[in-house]
């Protein structure tokens, strides 16, 4: 398996840079039969989008419409590698010449270039959050497989800029600006939003996942456990910088007695655990929290070096968002998806 795959046995394969041609990827082990279309998979798409975040968002316009190459035949998956191209369409290499001999600090620029001796400075390249259309693509895939068998996965942001939600009406937030839990806090945020933007200053957040259907007894004890797998899966997205799991941090600040979940004839009586219990899930729902750092492309100087290492000053202008939500909120929808895909498949080899 190789650094660009991810899962063992529904394994997403992806493939391109920011400002190359284009980006895609290849879908291994989906099972034949599940009905996708490219305009399924396109919805799921559109939310991730560039512009899909408001004021939030870049100036970039993509499409990011998909082209399904191989794997679905007459509207239904054969069980061959499904393969996917998004094209690039609004690349501006050019925007990044000026900067290309100095390492934007909080970006990729300089392990790219301790670990290969080469980086791609258009955009970042490899490292560009534009690769996630290609995992939002191949979640899609996943979340139509998952619903076939009652699962289904949504997200909702906690908090944006150091301000929190504070009602918990989750079932509109995918409707709402930021992917909003509650009506009240999008004026907020909006205005915290236009203050840095106005100040070149960006923003993070924390965005949580959950994942309902899932039934009891997927994962490992030890060390493939499913909670441990979906942090990877997270970790793994490169704007996230801590994941939390049920009660997450705040269970080191509680007592055994309170944050057990007590279990009754009818069920688990709360989901402290966030839906997993030694790795394996309870058949609660599953719940995940991934902290989102700000967009590191800030038009506020910043001390750096160049590539041969001088003392030099950088700031960073031109298409950014000002944060990375609520454009990350279906990319990690995805990576849930994907896990619980590939989970599910561990656990059920035959299941289709």
């Amino acid at each position: 398996m190789s650094a660009n795959t991810f899962g063992r046995l529904f394994r997403l394969t992806t493939y391109g840079e920011s400002h190359g041609p284009a980006i895609g990827g290849v879908i291994d082990g989906c099972p034949p039969g599940l009905p996708i279309t490219e305009e399924l998979i396109q919805q799921g798409l559109d939310k991730r989008r560039p512009g899909q975040g408001g004021i939030a968002s870049t100036a970039r316009k993509e499409p990011d419409k998909i082209r399904l190459l191989s794997g679905v035949f007459e509207g239904v998956t054969t069980g061959t590698p499904i393969g996917f191209v998004i094209e690039n369409t609004d690349q501006r290499p050019h925007d990044y010449s000026e900067i290309k001999n100095l390492f934007r600090p909080g970006h990729a620029d300089f392990t790219y270039q301790a670990k290969y001796g080469i980086r791609d400075y258009r955009g970042g390249g490899r490292a560009s959050g534009r690769e996630t259309a290609a995992r939002v693509a191949g979640g899609e895939v996943a979340r139509a497989f998952l619903a076939r068998h009652g699962v289904k996965v949504y997200s909702y942001t906690k908090e944006l800029g150091d301000i929190p939600a504070q009602c918990m009406d989750v079932a509109g937030a995918g409707n709402r600006p930021f992917y909003a839990p509650d009506d009240y806090v999008v004026e907020i945020w909006e205005d915290r939003v236009r203050q840095e933007k106005a100040e070149g200053d960006t923003l993070g957040g924390v965005v949580c996942v959950v994942a309902t259907g899932v039934p009891a007894g997927l994962g490992e004890p030890v060390f493939d456990k499913l909670d441990g797998r979906l942090a990877y899966a997270l970790m793994g997205v490169g704007a996230v910088k801590a994941v939390e799991i049920g009660e997450g941090l705040q269970a080191a600040r509680n007592y055994g007695s309170k944050n057990n979940d007590a279990i009754t004839p009818e069920g688990f009586a709360s989901n402290r655990a966030g839906g997993m219990l030694g790795g394996i899930s309870t058949g609660q729902d599953i719940v995940v929290r991934a902290a989102v750092k700000p967009i590191a492309s800030t038009a506020i100087a910043q001390q750096t070096v160049t590539t041969d290492g001088k003392p030099a000053t950088i700031s960073v202008t031109g298409r950014h968002d000002i944060s990375a939500i609520p454009r990350i909120n279906p990319v990690l929808e995805a990576m849930v998806c994907l896990t619980l895909a590939d989970f599910w498949l561990l656990a059920y080899r035959d299941a289709r």
